[in-house]
């Protein structure tokens, strides 16, 4: 099997030789180029043609996320992020999983620092799934000019509570669905695998392109239509019901261990459905690595819920939908287009 052709991009010398040696270490990787800016890089993909590409987030002359649009709209392929975990670095990171980024790893806080082993472990198993995703040509006004359904008074927000899960690929995809929806859609409860940092930049970013509500959820926060409910990173998330006048239903947050090596987790908040919404749940499980979610959207089936998974042509990483179809969680799959509209209907 042929390796892995990786280009890596970064203003920093040691943190490319860093990045370099440890995806050096993998036998199924091979580090062909490096550039210490765009304007090298670009010359390097033309010349070397690499399979996948790492780029820094924050560079001089023409940061990463200008390269990147650039390399979106004129030769598509598998980019992963490396940022800083600062907020600056947490929206530019955000943006550029928007704009078509496969993914991201945050940079250890010192080179041979306590993360550095989990930052080789992750650049390593990231690399490789970027290498295998599915790449879409992106059209300039994708994230912008995306067809909208109108608010009518033919919805009943009160109707359904939405439940959504994803991973690798969700930031993307999330944008376009949730930018897609009315300001009366019902409300919406989202566990997508990012840290804090960036799970507040998502929320915030989100809410700017969107008629809906859009917040980092906090504990005790009321469910409520026209809401959308971002699960914070290093949390778990689960709806509960309450008893008030204006509400059936609250957000609670918490700090147990990892589950399925996340935390949020996609089953915590799909099994909390199962246990306290039942039949007013619509489930979607969409991109991402691995089978977070599975048992979870299975388990809202069971109990009357609707669940759909988004369908291979669609995911950028069809990890999560196949292990949720594989395990009978879903009852059909769809094209992430087609979502809005069944949401609302």
């Amino acid at each position: 099997m042929s390796k892995i052709r990786v280009v890596i991009v970064d203003d920093s010398a040691l943190i490319r030789n860093v990045i370099s040696n440890i995806l050096s270490s993998d036998p199924e990787i091979e580090v062909v180029g490096t550039a210490a800016n765009p304007l090298i890089a670009r010359e390097k993909i033309k010349l070397l043609n690499p399979d996948v590409l790492t780029l820094d987030v924050q560079m001089p002359e023409m940061d990463g996320i200008a390269f990147l649009e650039k390399i979106m709209m004129l030769r598509p392929m598998p980019v992963v992020m490396v940022s800083s975990l600062t907020e600056k670095g947490a929206s530019e990171t955000v943006k550029a999983l928007a704009l078509g980024a496969i993914d991201y790893v945050t940079k250890p806080s010192s080179v041979g620092g306590v993360n550095a082993d989990q930052f080789a472990f992750e650049l390593i198993q990231k690399v490789k799934c970027a290498a295998a995703a599915k790449i879409k040509i992106q059209n300039k006004n994708d994230i912008n000019n995306r067809s909208k359904i109108e608010a009518g008074d033919q919805y009943n927000p009160h109707a359904k509570i939405v439940a959504i899960g994803s991973s690798t690929g969700g930031v993307e995809a999330l944008t376009k669905l949730i930018t897609s929806l009315p300001s009366n859609a019902p409300a919406i409860l989202i566990a997508q695998h990012m840290p804090a940092k960036f799970t507040a930049s998502f929320a915030a970013r989100l809410n700017t392109d969107t008629s809906l509500k859009v917040v980092e959820a906090e504990d005790n926060m009321l469910v409520m239509p026209g809401h959308v409910y971002i699960a914070p990173g290093n949390y778990h998330m689960r709806i509960h019901p309450i008893l008030k006048a204006n509400a059936e239903f609250c957000v609670k947050i918490s700090q147990e261990d990892l589950v399925n090596g996340h935390r949020p987790s996609v089953d915590i908040l799909f099994q909390s459905f199962a246990q306290h919404v039942a039949k007013k749940t619509i489930a979607f499980i969409l991109t991402g690595m691995g089978n977070d979610g599975a048992m979870g959207i299975k388990a809202i089936r069971d109990n009357g819920g609707e669940t759909y998974g988004q369908n291979q042509e669609s995911c950028l990483v069809y990890g999560m939908p196949k292990a949720a179809k594989e395990c009978n969680g879903t009852s059909k799959e769809v094209h992430l287009n087609e979502i809005p509209e069944i949401i609302m209907r």
